[in-house]
C-alpha cells in the first residue's frame, strides 16, 4: 500500500461512518489526511494493524458480495458490513486481528479527525465546528498578546550543594510553599520532574489535552517512554502508560495541574472535616476526621483566593462556611445553560451560586481579564487568565533571589543520616535533555517539603529506604500510600429545544451546593454544577456514551447538528468513602527510565461510592427535567475495577493525630521526621463533595507558614 490516503477500502469506511449530508463527509474534510499523518506518528504501532483490517476488510465484502469491493457496495450494504464487524460476525477467517477492534478503531479515527480542531488535519476549514456551532472565541475577539517565555532556570550542574529547604514538585502545593519560604528569606531549591512549558506551548489541541484522555501523549505530559505505572486488575498486574485511564492523570510540568485544570475554586464546608463524626464509620473503610477544622484553614483560604485570584461570590451555597470577607474579583459572565437551570432551581427550590473559579473575571495581578474561551479545561490558557502556579506564586519566589527553579529533574530518595534525620534529597535528570545521559546528584537541605502529587509522594515516600525505615520514609505503621482517594463524577446530559450552549467559558456558572450533605441514607454528597464548554469531540463521546447519539454513522453525524447547541451536561464530584486497600505501593520489578521502582496502583471504590454517584445522578436529572430538557439522560463516570484517583487524586499520606493511623501530624509534618513536610493533596482525610484545588493551595499555606515560623519568619 503506497499511502493510507489512496486506499479506497479506507476512504468508503471514513465516509460511512462520518458520511456526507449538508456538510462534508470525514474523506472530504480531509480524513484521510489525517489518518495517515496519525498513522505515522501517534499511532505507528497501529498502521499494520490498520493495514491488515482493511484488506481483511476487502476480503469479507468480496467473500459476501460476488467479488465486488467495499468501495463500490451500496451505502445500506456498507453499513451492515460494518454492524457485522462491530458484532464480531465474519465470512471469512480474521486470523490474528479482532474485527470488533478494528472497526472501533477506525471510527474512533474517522471521529477523531472529524471534530478535533483543524490542526490535525481532519477538520478542513472548521467543518464540523460550522455544523455543531461550536467556536473558541466569539465574534470579533482575539487573544492577547503575551510574554510567556521562561525565566532564567538553574541546570543540575549549577545548583548549590546545600539549600536551607527543598521543596519537590511545582504545582498547586509546591509552587506556594516555595513562594513563601523564599519570601521568608529562605534559600530554596524548587525541583520538577517536567519543564517550564511557555505560554503558547500548550496549544489548544483537541486530540491531545488533559480532558479527554483517549490514547495520545499531551504536551504537558508525562510521555509514554520511560514512565510506567502497574495497574492491578481482575486479569493480574497491567503495565499502563499514561495517556491511559488506569496509569491515572497527572500533569507534570511547572505549574503541574493548575496549568490546564478548570480551576473551580470551592472551599470544603466544615461537615467536610468531620465526616466520621457525622455519618459514623462504614466497616471496612478508613472514614475518619481531619485533625483540623474548617475554622482552622479558613484564613489560609482567604490567602490562596486573594494572593492567587478568585472570582465568585458565596451568595446562595448553603455550605459556604463562614469566611472573614468575600472574593477579590467578581464572577465570570454567565452563559445560556445558567438562564435554564435557574429555572429549573426555582422550581425544585434549590438553593444556587456562581461557581468560584481561579480566573481573572477582571485584570488582576497584573495579567488581563478572561474573554471567555470554549476551551477552557485540560488546555492552557493563551491569554494566561487562569491564577496557575507558574504565573502567580512562582515567579514571586523566583523574584526574591532566593528560589532556584530546577526542571527536567526527579526526586529519586530522600536522604537521612546515620539516625535517620532528613538531610536531603537524592536526584537524577537526562543531563541538557539528552536521552541515555543520566545524571544523579544529592542536595542537602535543613527541610523538605513534598508536593509531587497523592501517587507520586507517596512513591517517593516508600522508595526513600533506610535501616530505621525498611519499609519506606514515615512507614512503619504501613500506612504511606493507602486510602488513595479522587472523584467519582455524577451527572446528567440534559438536551433541550432551546439554546443552551452558547460557547461562552469557561462554562460552569450556576451550581448548587443542595446535596453535599443532608441526603438521607447517603454519605455525603456532592455539587452539581454546568459542566464546562465540551469540545465537539467530547460532545461526541459524551452524546454517545449516554445513548443520545449512535457512536457512527448518518444518525450519529446529525444528531451532532441537532443536539450540540441544545446540550448541558451537569455534573459533579462526589465525595468518596476512604477505602485502606485503595492504595499506591512501588513495583520493584517495573522500572522508570532512571531505574527507579514504579508505582503500582490498588484496590477499588467503597461500594457505597456507586449509591451516592447514582443518587447524585438522579438529583442532576431531576434539575435537568424541571428546567425544561425534553430529555435528561443519566452520566456516571467511575471505573470497574480499581481506585478512581484519575480525577483530583488524594489521601495517599493523610494527616492525623496518630502515628499509628495517619502519616502526618496536623501540620504535615510526616510523624518521627521534624523536617519532612508534606504540601498537596496526599494530606486529605477526606476529599470532599467539590474539586479540591483551593484546598491543597490553603493546606501548602498552613504547612509551609509553619515551617517558616520555625525558622523565625512570622506572617
Amino acid at each position: 500500500m503506497a499511502t493510507f490516503r489512496a486506499n479506497r477500502t479506507l476512504q468508503a469506511l471514513v465516509d460511512r461512518i462520518v458520511p456526507a449530508d449538508d456538510y462534508p463527509s470525514a474523506w472530504e474534510a480531509g480524513g484521510g489526511n489525517f489518518i495517515e499523518q496519525i498513522l505515522a506518528t501517534d499511532l505507528k504501532s497501529q498502521a499494520a494493524f490498520v493495514e491488515a483490517g482493511l484488506y481483511l476488510v476487502e476480503q469479507e465484502s468480496q467473500a459476501r458480495h460476488a467479488g465486488a469491493d467495499f468501495a463500490d457496495l451500496s451505502p445500506t450494504v456498507q453499513d451492515a458490513l460494518i454492524e457485522d464487524l462491530l458484532a464480531g460476525k465474519t465470512a471469512v477467517q480474521w486470523a490474528g486481528i479482532e474485527p470488533q477492534q478494528f472497526a472501533l478503531l477506525l471510527i474512533q479515527l474517522a471521529t477523531q479527525g472529524y471534530y478535533s480542531d483543524p490542526e490535525n488535519g481532519g477538520n478542513r476549514d472548521s467543518t464540523s465546528w460550522d455544523m455543531t456551532g461550536y467556536r473558541v472565541l466569539s465574534p470579533g475577539v482575539e487573544w492577547p498578546q503575551v510574554d510567556g517565555a521562561p525565566p532564567a532556570l538553574v541546570s543540575c550542574d549549577s545548583i548549590a550543594e546545600r539549600y536551607d529547604a527543598i521543596v519537590v514538585g511545582a504545582g498547586a502545593g509546591g509552587g506556594i510553599a516555595a513562594c513563601v519560604l523564599a519570601e521568608a528569606g529562605q534559600r530554596v531549591l524548587l525541583i520538577e520532574r517536567g519543564i517550564w512549558l511557555a505560554t503558547h506551548d500548550l496549544r489548544q489541541d483537541h486530540l491531545r489535552n488533559h480532558r479527554v484522555l483517549i490514547g495520545y501523549d499531551y504536551p504537558a505530559g508525562p510521555p509514554t517512554p520511560g514512565n510506567p505505572r502497574v495497574f492491578s486488575s481482575a486479569e493480574g498486574n497491567i503495565v499502563v502508560p499514561p495517556p491511559d485511564r488506569r496509569w491515572h492523570n497527572n500533569a507534570m510540568t511547572v505549574g503541574g495541574g493548575t496549568r490546564v485544570y478548570g480551576a473551580q475554586a470551592w472551599r470544603f464546608c466544615p461537615e467536610d472535616f468531620r465526616m466520621a463524626s457525622t455519618y459514623g464509620v462504614p466497616p471496612q473503610s478508613s472514614l475518619a476526621d481531619w485533625p483540623i477544622s474548617y475554622e482552622d484553614l479558613e484564613p489560609d483560604y482567604d490567602r490562596a483566593e486573594w494572593e492567587l485570584g478568585v472570582a465568585g461570590d458565596p451568595t446562595g451555597n448553603r455550605y459556604a462556611g463562614p469566611r472573614r470577607r468575600g472574593y477579590p474579583m467578581l464572577p465570570l459572565r454567565p452563559n445560556a445553560a445558567q438562564v435554564a437551570l435557574s429555572r429549573g432551581a426555582q422550581k425544585l427550590g434549590l438553593g444556587t451560586s456562581c461557581v468560584p473559579l481561579l480566573i481573572n473575571s477582571v485584570p488582576y495581578n497584573g495579567r488581563g481579564a478572561c474573554i471567555n474561551c470554549g476551551a477552557c479545561v485540560g488546555f492552557g490558557c493563551p491569554g494566561e487568565f487562569k491564577n496557575d502556579t507558574r504565573k502567580t506564586v512562582i515567579p514571586r519566589a523566583i523574584a526574591t533571589g532566593r528560589c532556584d527553579v530546577l526542571t527536567n529533574a526527579q526526586a529519586e530518595r530522600i536522604i537521612t543520616d546515620e539516625a535517620g534525620r532528613v538531610t536531603g534529597v537524592a536526584i537524577v535528570t537526562n543531563k541538557y535533555g539528552a536521552a541515555g545521559t543520566i545524571q544523579r546528584r544529592q542536595i542537602h537541605a535543613d527541610r523538605v517539603l513534598l508536593g509531587a502529587g497523592a501517587i507520586e509522594t507517596a512513591r517517593l515516600l516508600l522508595n526513600s529506604l533506610s535501616a530505621r525505615e525498611p519499609h519506606g520514609i514515615g512507614n512503619n505503621h504501613d500506612q504511606v500510600g493507602r486510602n488513595l482517594q479522587g472523584h467519582v463524577y455524577a451527572g446528567a446530559v440534559a438536551l433541550f429545544d432551546e439554546i443552551v450552549q452558547d460557547c461562552i467559558g469557561p462554562g460552569p456558572s450556576i451550581a448548587t451546593n443542595d446535596y453535599r450533605h443532608g441526603n438521607e441514607g447517603i454519605i455525603g454528597g456532592a455539587m452539581l454544577a454546568n459542566d464546562f464548554v465540551p469540545t465537539p469531540l467530547a460532545a461526541h463521546g459524551l452524546l454517545s456514551s449516554a445513548g443520545a447519539i449512535p457512536l457512527w454513522g448518518a444518525e450519529s453525524k446529525s444528531g451532532m447538528h441537532e443536539l450540540y447547541s441544545r446540550m448541558v451536561a451537569i455534573v459533579g464530584p462526589v465525595q468518596e468513602v476512604p477505602n485502606p486497600e485503595s492504595r499506591v505501593a512501588v513495583a520493584p520489578e517495573v522500572r522508570d527510565k532512571f531505574g527507579i521502582p514504579v508505582a503500582h496502583l490498588s484496590g477499588s471504590l467503597y461500594a457505597e461510592d456507586k449509591k451516592t454517584a447514582t443518587f447524585i445522578s438522579e438529583k442532576a436529572v431531576a434539575w435537568a427535567l424541571a428546567s425544561g430538557a425534553k430529555t435528561a439522560l443519566p452520566l456516571l463516570f467511575m471505573h470497574s475495577e480499581g481506585p478512581s484517583a484519575d480525577h483530583h487524586q488524594a489521601g495517599t499520606c493523610r494527616m492525623g493525630s496518630d502515628p499509628a493511623s495517619s502519616v502526618t501530624d496536623a501540620w504535615g509534618t510526616v510523624w518521627g521526621h521534624d523536617n519532612l513536610h508534606i504540601v498537596d493533596a496526599s494530606l486529605h482525610v477526606t476529599n470532599g463533595g467539590v474539586n479540591p484545588v483551593l484546598t491543597i493551595m490553603a493546606l501548602a499555606y498552613r504547612v509551609s507558614r509553619r515551617v517558616a515560623d520555625s525558622v523565625g519568619y512570622v506572617r
